[in-house]
């Protein structure tokens, strides 16, 4: 046997034999943390030890079309744009103080857990659709005309994760935290599954937002407050039962997108919308799917009324 096949064979009977450890022997202490947790104590590689967070908020963003931006051989041109999308992503994760923020090539994700961490994200996931237009691709466009068509793409979900640095044991610059779990990946599914600038979120994140009258509703600019804010639409990458979603098209408005803003980080839900507007909401596919999914609903059709 050559020294090469020898490496080989070496390599994957000790990679059989930590799998096997790994799935049958190995000790594993899951500890739940509450919205204190720093990110900064996250157990390394070689702590027997995960932390589970009850509740994360995940917002990725996925610029479209990227494969597609390298200008020929204009090197130059494509790490412009790289730079102009992705620093301005991730300095809004940083200033809507998202708690873990990591970036993967062309987007990345942000992470919200504690006071306030559906507002946070929330506002985050609309001020990165609105940068993703009104500056990010609009400059683009003017330094580059024929540039392909691009733009972030927005999703969010949340529920519990747990987490812990996996990779080279005592090598951390060979580790990196995984965040185990539905948020990052439904929320990236969304994201997948929207096309530029627009905010995909799942039901049950919608949930948590529907009666928030800053975020259902639209301001009062032109005809006043609508329910046309969200619309319905089905994330097929997602299992059956989790497939109805809500995607949101419109930016931060350029009048009233500052007050609305500060309004949803400060806790505010309450404005003077008219009762036939807020009637509009119930009819919307999405209420009905969750709706559907209410313990008390199961095996039973659900009676909606008038």
């Amino acid at each position: 046997m050559s020294e090469a096949e020898q490496f080989l064979n070496n390599l994957l009977d000790s990679l059989d034999h930590e799998v096997n450890e790994a799935l049958n022997n190995a000790q594993v202490t899951v500890v739940e943390r509450d919205d204190g947790f720093d990110v900064k104590d996250v157990p390394s590689s070689s702590s027997d030890t995960w932390i589970k967070l009850s509740n994360v908020v995940a917002v990725v963003c996925d610029l479209k079309g990227s494969t597609h931006l390298g200008t020929g051989k204009h090197d130059k041109s494509t790490t412009r744009i790289y730079k102009a999308g992705v620093e301005g992503a991730v300095r809004i994760f940083h200033e809507f103080e998202a708690d873990f923020i990591d970036i993967q090539g062309d987007g990345g994700f942000g992470l919200f857990w504690g006071d306030r961490a559906y507002e946070r994200a929330l506002c985050a996931a609309v001020t990165i659709r609105t940068f993703s237009e009104k500056h990010f691709v609009k400059r683009l466009e003017t330094r580059w005309p024929d540039a392909p068509s691009t733009g972030y793409k927005v999703g969010i979900h949340a529920g519990r994760t747990l987490v812990k640095r996996i990779g080279t044991r005592r090598v951390i610059s060979e580790q990196e935290a995984v965040w185990a779990g539905k948020p990052v990946n439904y929320a990236a599914k969304c994201a997948q599954s929207a096309d530029r600038h627009e905010v995909v979120i799942t039901g049950d994140v919608w949930d948590r937002f529907k009666n928030n009258d800053y975020i259902a509703f639209s301001c009062d600019c032109n005809d006043g407050p609508t329910a046309n804010l969200w619309s319905d639409m089905t994330v097929d990458r997602l299992p059956a039962d989790d497939q109805a979603a809500v995607k949101l098209e419109s930016p931060w408005c350029a009048t009233c997108g500052p007050a609305f803003c500060e309004a949803i980080m400060t806790g505010k839900t309450k404005r003077d919308i008219p009762e036939s507007v807020r009637q509009s909401i119930i009819k919307m596919k999405m209420q009905q799917a969750l709706d559907a999914k209410r313990p008390w609903n199961q095996g039973r059709p659900v009676n909606r009324g008038k």
